[in-house]
């Protein structure tokens, strides 16, 4: 798998990330073993349950996932301070020591049970967390929402989505077409 757009890469995080992930490496930590477990609060649109999406797009994140030259140079622009092996040892960073378990995508899920869980040395899944959060809670809220819009219309009407206006999401209208399309709609 790969992401389905360049959009999606170890650089589609936020400085929080960044620095706690330099946080664990300056203290020597970073390769200390870390869970995480994914979950929603409450399933949206005050429903009963939550259409999990983004799974595929995790996938395709986790196998290619590594810092180009260009974005350590603009990470290092970022953080000045920073000791420079620090951003010698991001340019090494992969997934292959991290696992993920998961429910197939499209799958009925509910409010406070793990979506995902994440396994790994705490500073590669720190780094994973603000990008995990981005694919799988927007494909969830559009699947989910697909899926309610199903029901209420019934499986004889045909439905329809507009996902190209609505710009939302790593690539915009296109992954919310995709996830309207798995939560029950028909065509774009």
């Amino acid at each position: 798998h790969r992401p389905s757009t360049e959009a999606v890469n170890a650089c589609l995080t936020d400085m929080y990330q960044i620095t706690m992930c330099y946080a664990y490496w300056k203290a020597g930590r970073h390769e200390t073993p870390a869970v995480f477990e994914m979950y929603f609060r409450k399933s949206p649109f005050k429903g009963q349950f939550t259409l999990l999406g983004g799974v595929r797009e995790v996938l395709g994140l986790l196998q290619t996932y590594k810092f180009t030259e260009e974005q350590i140079r603009y990470l290092r622009e970022q953080m000045p301070n920073a000791d420079a092996s620090f951003f010698d040892w991001m340019q090494n960073i992969d997934c292959s020591q991290v696992k993920v378990w998961s429910f197939h995508e499209g799958s009925v899920v509910f409010a406070r049970e793990p979506l995902l869980r994440v396994e790994g040395p705490i500073a590669v899944c720190q780094l994973l967390e603000t990008t995990l959060l981005c694919l799988v809670n927007y494909s969830s809220l559009v699947a989910t929402n697909a899926a309610r819009m199903r029901l209420a219309a019934g499986p004889d009407k045909v439905l329809v989505e507009m996902g190209l206006r609505r710009a939302q999401g790593p690539d915009g209208g296109l992954s919310a077409s995709r996830y309207s399309h798995m939560g029950g709609v028909d065509s774009s």
